[in-house]
């Protein structure tokens, strides 16, 4: 068969025109020859970009906050370093506003009814701490509970921290401020000759190994108190409002996850060694060992049920708890800690150098301490004694209202949050809770930026329930604060006896410095807060 070999396609022919299908194919494969990859990531950058900013724009909805954000990280760099002033002009701008980084949408809620609504609302929030705080304290922790859950679990603690059972913990308390007391003589006059150095860090030693005597006793050796404190810090460090979502190796969320590790494990062979001592008929000494004993004896009371023996109803546990593994015990206690630690140190930081900078209150405390006590200054500390210290009682809340260790709670909106009539924080959001501005409200504390403990004892400031947040409100409020407060006044009655005291005053010597919680800005002679030169009151 013959082959025709001129015939040749009109497609190929120059004169014939091209059909619409192959003239837009020739289009877009000149298109995609034009695109390398920098393009293509230059394209997906701009588009993902641009869904950001929509996303952070629909979230914000009618509230006050930036009108666009920084792709992706939005003020992230400013969260590595915040300024108290920035956090006040946020709350000033209105009672509820925004911000967005990261993955992250945060809301604020700034005024008094705003933020008690968020801590009354658990039907649409629960506490999250910070991101990071799921992976130091462990996902499975109890104070990640939620609902009747978290209730139960809580009721099981209640009864280490009756009044009873704080006063089981003064003694080792005294014993630490004693031998902490002695170790301010000599930094000061032996190692420093009598001139000023930053004290924060000696304060928060001082508050770790008080919060471990009294958590655990003397489990845990001083070798471990020290280590424990020291290594808090990277803890501290890592707690950022926000950080990256996950952990990078040798940023401060790694060397806090190690440091929490390390806690944890201390702890755990704490309780294996209180539970050795309650089973063998020891005494309550801590919170650990008053905690092992509920489980052994609800552990008998169920023994006994279980084979039917009769129990009388005087023998039933105020409380059933089952018996928790020593690393749940552990966790339980670092909630402790980690609630604690870094609030008291804030607290005593701040403390110190109010009473140094107010003799004439100083004394009235010193007066006070030594009356209750018929002029001996080394009659030991009761409840009884400290209930009857309304002035020392009165510096101490005062000193809470005016420097408030925690100026926010983070929690996070289990499901849309409807926070007003007219806007609705998203579900996954984290809606934060502010309770600076609750404390400085000129309406209930007049002049609140002078520190008066006359407010609480001849004023109206102890009728203004609604505003005292220092310590949270509603289904999470924190277990610990009759202790954080006597604790308090046990420490600075006893100093007040025993030490005199001088700051070394800088012109920033009352600005904030905020560090998890917040502390005196660091002065001009050091890294560290709070310049003191302690020496012996005769």
């Amino acid at each position: 068969m013959a082959v025709n070999g001129s015939f040749a396609s009109p497609v190929a022919d120059a004169d014939y025109p091209a059909p619409l299908d192959s003239a837009l194919g020739g289009y877009l494969g000149q298109l995609y020859g034009g695109l390398n990859g920098y393009s293509l990531i230059i394209a997906t950058f701009l588009i993902l970009a641009a869904y950001d900013q929509f996303q952070y724009i629909w979230n914000k909805g009618s509230i006050v906050g930036p009108t666009w954000k920084m792709p992706f990280i939005g003020p992230f760099l400013s969260s590595v370093n915040p300024k108290m002033d920035e956090y006040k002009a946020k709350w000033a701008s209105g009672e509820l506003s925004c911000v967005s980084v990261f993955h992250k949408f945060v809301v604020i809620a700034s005024s008094r009814d705003m933020a008690r609504k968020v801590f009354n609302s658990p039907t649409f929030v629960k506490p999250c701490v910070v991101d990071v705080a799921h992976k130091l304290l462990r996902p499975d922790n109890w104070v990640f509970l939620d609902g009747k859950e978290h209730v139960d679990y809580r009721k099981g603690l209640n009864g280490l921290f009756t009044r009873q059972a704080l006063e089981t913990y003064l003694p080792g308390q005294e014993e630490v401020y004693e031998k902490y007391f002695a170790k301010f003589l000599d930094i000061s006059q032996k190692e420093n000759n009598g001139k000023p150095i930053p004290f924060m860090p000696v304060f928060r030693e001082l508050m770790c190994a008080v919060s471990c005597r009294t958590f655990v006793g003397h489990y845990m050796s001083e070798a471990a108190v020290k280590k424990v404190a020291n290594d808090y810090y990277n803890i501290t460090a890592a707690l950022e409002l926000v950080n990256f979502p996950f952990i990078i190796p040798f940023t401060r969320t790694w060397y806090g996850k190690k440091a929490a590790d390390m806690v944890l494990n201390e702890f755990s062979i704490c309780a294996a060694k209180s539970k050795a001592r309650m089973k063998a008929g020891g005494d309550i000494t801590c919170i650990m060992d008053g905690w092992v004993k509920s489980m052994l004896d609800s552990e008998k009371y169920r023994q006994k049920v279980d084979n039917n023996i009769p129990v009388d109803e005087s023998e039933k546990p105020k409380s059933l708890v089952r018996f928790f593994s020593d690393l749940e015990i552990a966790m339980t206690v670092f909630t402790f800690l980690f609630a604690s630690q870094d609030a008291t140190s804030s607290a005593s930081t701040w403390l110190f150098q109010l009473m140094a900078d107010r003799p004439e209150i100083l004394d009235r405390v010193r007066e006070e301490n030594l009356a209750v006590r018929n002029g001996d200054k080394h009659q030991s500390f009761s409840m009884n004694l400290l209930d009857n210290m309304p002035y020392t009682r009165a510096v101490v809340k005062e000193t809470l209202r005016y420097r408030p260790p925690v100026i926010m709670v983070p929690y996070v909106a289990k499901t849309s949050f409807p926070v007003t009539d007219s806007y609705t924080a998203p579900k996954g959001s984290m809606v934060v809770p502010s309770v600076w501005p609750a404390l400085h409200d000129p309406e209930v504390y007049p002049e609140p930026d002078v520190f008066d403990p006359e407010r609480w004892t001849s004023g109206s400031a102890e009728k203004a329930v609604k505003n005292w947040l220092v310590f949270g409100t509603g289904p999470h409020y924190c277990l610990g604060q009759t202790y954080a407060q006597l604790n308090l006044m046990a420490m600075i009655g006893k100093a007040s006896m025993h030490l005199d005291w001088k700051h070394h005053i800088t012109p920033r010597s009352e600005d904030i410095k905020v560090f998890a919680t917040i502390f005196p800005m660091a002065s001009c002679i050091g890294q560290d807060d709070c310049p003191l030169v302690f020496s012996r009151r005769e």
